[in-house]
């Protein structure tokens, strides 16, 4: 499964929710679902736009990680 660090760039950054939500052009609870793994997709445009607020790579917000198996 692919998660979403989006908590971890932002307590690194030092920066809240509401600040990259407005800078997005997003709602907070929008980005909420981005920063609570509960989004189906990330669109490149808003992937883009995150690597240019925090000045970082893809792959410092996207992980994979095995599925557990049950």
């Amino acid at each position: 499964m692919i998660v979403i660090n989006l908590d971890v760039l932002l307590a690194k950054h030092k920066t809240t929710s509401q600040e990259l939500a407005e800078y997005l052009g997003i709602t907070p609870a929008n980005l909420s679902i981005l920063k609570t793994g509960k989004a189906k997709a990330l669109r490149l445009h808003t992937l883009n736009e995150i690597c240019r607020f925090f000045r970082c790579q893809p792959a410092d917000l996207l992980e994979y990680k095995e599925d557990e198996l049950l």
